[in-house]
């Protein structure tokens, strides 16, 4: 099946407005705050951006539109994120930030009738934001999802659940929680996870603290989460009881191409921040744009972007196309993650002194993407994976060639 890289006059047109929305009525306080969503006014800066995303017609372009969104697949999704990522705010306005696009996504693939009305409507629409609870202090779960450690015991009606969580995205104010719990096992065992649903003021929720990272853009924190005797009844298991790894692909791999589209936003800028720059200032006896080592500086971001583009296509071609496309999403999050880096620092260097300053914003978006290499997996996790189906890859071609023999 050929990969089609045009795009409907829809969606050109979406992607007109979301850039015109976030460069007109975002970016100014994204800049007027330095980047600090907290600083910005927090819930009630995304409530005012959301209203005005809605008013532009830019309002969450992932979510099911019988919610209010607009329904882009997963290929339709990558320029109006990346339009939207040109401002670190921009997907706090969109309400396609991390957790709660992913957590959107994954509810409407999973998430039965009743679960759909009580929990992805809200979400869907804005009125609450989530926390998707799964990694924890060591020795629990965090790169390695099979050492995770918190405990769901079944008792009369539902579960009770135990644990401690760290690193949850989103987790102050959250509306609700999707805790993943171990229900058969022990640590170190393949399976036996699953999937729950808690609304955010459950007893025995409790928000311990923020842990404070480099990254200031997403909205609600990572924090320290523990729980603590918290009873969930039968009817908020999400999915299947056992299979909460399962139904958690569902959501990992389009959650790490979408991280890719927004911040390629940030890339982007960095780039037109340093040519901007370079293209006006004098030295050396003409423009810094015309001196060699400068183009070479140039070109190199430029074939970053355009490989980087080129891998998420592929990979949101694969999820669209009904396939686990795991080593697609791994290789695209994997070069994406470290190109855009690359980019913002060649861009810091071509700006000189400015570049490290907060004159310009491109030292605090290195250090918003520079979490990337580890959110989503680090890169030496998707690398080790990559390598292992490689290898599984190659077996197989020799048991067939034996067999054939």
């Amino acid at each position: 099946m050929p990969v089609d890289l045009t795009y409907d006059t829809s969606v050109t047109e979406l992607v007109d407005k979301t850039t015109t929305f976030v460069r007109e009525h975002v970016l100014p306080i994204e800049n007027e705050f330095h980047g600090d969503i907290t600083a910005a006014g927090g819930d009630d800066l995304r409530r005012r951006l959301g209203d005005a995303a809605r008013e532009a017609g830019v309002f969450a372009p992932h979510a099911p539109i019988e919610f209010g969104g607009l329904g882009l697949n997963m290929s339709d999704r990558a320029p109006v994120f990346e339009a939207a990522g040109y401002s670190t705010f921009g997907p706090v306005a969109l309400h396609i930030g991390a957790p709660d696009e992913g957590n959107v996504h994954m509810l409407a693939h999973v998430a039965d009738d009743r679960q759909r009305t009580a929990y992805l409507e809200p979400l869907a629409r804005g009125i609450v934001r989530s926390a998707f609870a799964m990694t924890e202090p060591s020795p629990g779960a965090g790169s390695d999802p099979n050492a995770l450690r918190t405990q769901a015991v079944k008792v009369d009606g539902g579960w009770k659940i135990n644990g401690d969580k760290r690193f949850i995205t989103g987790a102050d104010g959250a509306g609700f929680f999707i805790i993943m719990a171990r229900t058969a096992g022990s640590p170190g065992d393949r399976g036996g996870a699953t999937m729950f649903l808690a609304p955010g003021d459950t007893p025995g929720i409790t928000v311990e603290r923020h842990i404070h990272t480099t990254d200031k853009a997403m909205i609600g924190g990572h924090c320290e989460v523990s729980f603590r005797d918290v009873f969930v009844p039968d009817e908020d298991i999400l999915g299947e009881v056992d299979e909460g790894y399962r139904y958690a692909q569902v959501r990992l791999g389009p959650a790490r191409m979408t991280h890719v589209m927004r911040w390629m936003g940030s890339a982007v800028r960095c780039q037109d921040v340093a040519v901007d720059y370079v293209a006006q200032r004098e030295g050396f006896g003409g423009k810094l744009a015309d001196l060699g080592m400068i183009q070479q500086m140039i070109a190199d971001n430029e074939i970053d972007l355009a490989a980087a583009r080129a891998l998420l296509i592929r990979a949101c071609h694969e999820l669209d196309a009904g396939g686990h496309a795991s080593d697609e999403t791994s290789i695209a999050k994997t070069f994406a993650a470290e190109a855009y880096l690359r980019i913002v620092d060649r861009s810091i260097q071509m700006c000189g002194g400015l570049g490290v300053s907060e004159e310009l914003p491109l030292a605090r978006l290195q250090a918003e993407l520079r979490p990337f290499r580890i959110y989503d997996g680090p890169s030496e996790v998707h690398r080790w994976a990559i390598a292992r189906r490689a290898v599984g890859r190659w077996r197989k071609a020799q048991q067939a060639k034996g067999a054939g023999a």
